[in-house]
This record gives C-alpha cells, structure tokens and sequence, in this order.
C-alpha cells in the first residue's frame, strides 16, 4: 500500500470544538445511530424467517437494510467516539479502509434502490409476466452484480486515493475519513485525480437517478387509462421506496 513515510496518520476535527456541542453530538448520533442498528435489524429478521415476505421487494430491502447497517456502522462509532475523545486520531491504513467501506456500501444502496424501482416498474406495468421476470434466480443474480459494481467502484476510488501524497498538515476538517477532505491535504496538483473521482462518483449517481426517473415515469404513464382505484392501489406499493428515494 503506497504511503507517505512523513504521515501515517490523520487527526479528524470532527464537526464541532466546543465541548457542550461535542457532548450533544454524542448524545445525539448515540440515539440515531441505535435507531438504525434496531430498525434495519428488525426488518432483516422479519424478512428472512417471514414466509409471507418472500417477494422480490422485500428480497431487495433486504439487502437494503444490510448496506445501510453497514455504511452507518463504517463512520457513526467513530463518529461518537470522537465526540468524547481530547484527540481524534485515526491512522492512515484505517482512514483508507474507511474510505472503502463508504463508497462500497454507499454504492450498494444505490443499486438496490435502483432495483427496487425496477421491481415497482415490472410489477406495476408487466403484472402478468412478474412471476417470471423477477424469479427469485433473476433476484439473486441482479444483487450480485450490485455487489460486484459497488466493489469495483470502491476499489477504483481507493486505487486514485493511494496516489495522494502526504507530507504537511494531517488535520481532516470532517467527521470521517472521505476523498475530497484527503485531496485538500495532498502534497500534489489534484485536479485530475479529482475529476476522475467525481466523474466515478457521478456516473453512479447520474446513471441510478435516471434510471429512477425512467421506471416512475413509464409507471405512470401505464396508469393514464387506469381507474382511480387502480393508479391508487399501483401506486401504494410504490410508496415506501418513493420515500427512502426522496430522504
């Protein structure tokens, strides 16, 4: 792993220095931060010993909830930790490991939201082929690919961040480890290898939102000439997922 002998470690200023808001930002991301770990906890067991939820939707949020424990789980301890401790100090190999786990799981969330719209657009505007274009095999094999984008996206981050050189200040003016606070402290010009970060980054984002967009705007268009009964009752079962796109 490439490191620059004069820094092997990163001390994070965390988001305040005030002593008071340090103990109310423990306090705070201490409640959040169990509230997740038990939601996404109860809807994993629920989902997995349930036999009554055993479609492709609950099959993805899933997976959902296990992305989201960890991508938490990847910067809230420390997070709260920190709001306790004099000196928030984190090493250089640590650092890059939390890196890659922000984006790997990030990513994974976005793909399984993406596939859930997918899902909602099967379900919603191919009824009577859902059984058998969302097969259980079919689910499995789009979660896989999910994992596989989302490592191979974290992995080309991690690969850019190893090119940074560190020799002066260590100070990371953030609450985690991220890419854009380390390019700011990096010994080199960073334009490039930022450009190459926000476009790995964007295209991700860019390509799932519209991916997003194109499922809910054929949803809606194959419910012009339903009945107000039925736009309502397609439409519920998208409610959920419309709600985590939104937050």
């Amino acid at each position: 792993m490439q490191q620059n002998k004069s820094v092997t470690e990163f001390i994070l200023l965390g988001l305040t220095q005030d002593p008071v808001k340090q103990k109310m930002v423990f306090i705070i991301f201490l409640i959040f931060y169990t509230g997740t770990l038990v939601g996404n906890f109860l809807i994993i067991v629920i989902i997995k010993f349930s036999r009554t939820l055993g479609s492709p939707m609950y099959f993805f949020l899933f997976y959902l909830s296990m992305a989201d424990t960890c991508f938490s789980t990847s910067t809230a301890p420390r997070l709260i930790a920190d709001a306790l401790s004099a000196k928030k100090v984190i090493s250089y190999n640590e650092c890059l490991t939390q890196v890659f786990a922000l984006h790997l799981f990030g990513a994974m969330e976005i793909f399984v939201i993406t596939l859930m719209a997918a899902d909602r657009y099967v379900a919603i505007c191919k009824p009577l082929r859902y059984p058998t274009i969302m097969r259980r095999q079919v689910c499995t094999i789009l979660v896989i690919v999910a994992w596989v984008g989302s490592l191979i996206h974290s992995t080309a981050q991690i690969l850019l961040a190893l090119k940074l050189p560190f020799c002066g200040p260590n100070l990371i003016d953030h609450y985690c480890c991220d890419l854009q606070p380390l390019l700011k402290l990096a010994c080199m010009d960073t334009y490039a290898i930022n450009l190459q970060l926000v476009c790995n980054s964007g295209a991700i984002c860019l390509s799932s939102f519209l991916l997003l967009m194109i499922s809910y705007f054929f949803i809606l268009h194959s419910l012009r000439n339903h009945s107000a009964e039925g736009r309502k009752k397609a439409l519920s079962t998208c409610t959920s997922h419309i709600i985590v796109v939104i937050l």
